[in-house]
């Protein structure tokens, strides 16, 4: 099994028009594979605009017509792919969903958004993802060729235990299509990814949509790639742009031997005691 895998990152513009954003990412994931990308991931919603206004009316099921053109897509270029995540109708529920595909066009993984993004700061950005859309309640990891992937959505990366989870279950890298804001993204967005690729000492990649100051939900954009030492490998800006980075696996334990906290976690020997003040 090789040391290396290759990443793809697409940062795509997305439109109102379904049809318009399948067709610009089957173009930028091209560009990817004329790359070198072996796994490849699309942004947060990028068959339709982000918002909960929007969900019901883009949503539909798995399989369906976002979903089989991603399955045609890995099988054309012989790639992971890892499809960002879509409105998904099931039933008379909606979810925010991530399809996983291998090289043979067959859907391996379907992860729906644990975390739903729920958030009121005063004055800036007020939203509710819970009013339309239902968590999901399961983790879900993928084994390429080259090593095993954890798939979280945006909102996902704030929450350390899931990422410690994965890790638990032997992750090496973990992928977070998410679309944070002009709010939470120049604050928070480099930071999280940092925090979970040093506390996990893995390889953690996000993947924005592109920034469109006319929409109702400005992205921020900055897709990036962190490996287990923190160190930013590669960052777009905010506009459409695809990014490929080599991923060296073998420093996961170069990093884990210098400084063994993956292998010292001792909360079995704590114990949660009542102080009553004096």
């Amino acid at each position: 099994m090789s040391n290396t895998v290759r990443l793809g990152l697409i940062q795509l513009a997305v439109t109102a028009s379904k049809a318009e954003n399948l067709k610009q990412a089957t173009k930028l994931i091209g560009q990817a594979v004329s790359k070198g990308a072996k796994v490849i991931s699309l942004p947060e919603c990028f068959n339709s605009p982000y918002g909960t206004q929007y969900f019901a009316n883009y949503a539909e099921p798995i399989p369906g017509e976002t979903s089989t053109h991603l399955s045609n897509m890995a099988r054309e270029y012989g790639i992971y792919l890892i499809g960002g995540s879509i409105p998904e109708k099931d039933g008379d529920q909606y979810f925010n969903t991530c399809t996983i595909f291998n090289p043979e066009g067959e859907l391996i993984g379907k992860y729906r958004k644990i975390h739903l993004f729920n958030i009121d700061v005063p004055g800036k950005l007020s939203v509710r993802e819970a009013d339309t859309l239902t968590a999901g309640n399961t983790l879900t990891t993928f084994q390429t060729n080259t090593c095993k992937i954890g798939v979280g959505i945006c909102f996902d990366i704030r929450y350390p235990e899931l990422a410690q989870l994965y890790a638990k279950q032997g992750c090496q890298l973990l992928v977070y299509p998410g679309a944070f804001n002009m709010t939470t993204g120049p604050a928070h967005w480099k930071m999280l990814q940092q925090v979970r690729a040093t506390d996990n000492q893995l390889f953690v990649a996000t993947v924005s949509p592109a920034r469109d100051e006319n929409a109702s939900y400005i992205a921020w954009g900055h897709s990036m790639i962190v490996n287990p030492w923190g160190t930013v490998l590669g960052e777009l800006d905010h506009e459409e742009g695809v990014l490929c980075i080599d991923i060296d696996l073998g420093y996961i334990s170069e990093v884990r031997q210098q400084l063994p906290v993956t292998r010292g976690r001792r909360y079995d020997v704590f114990e949660t005691k009542l102080v009553t003040p004096p």
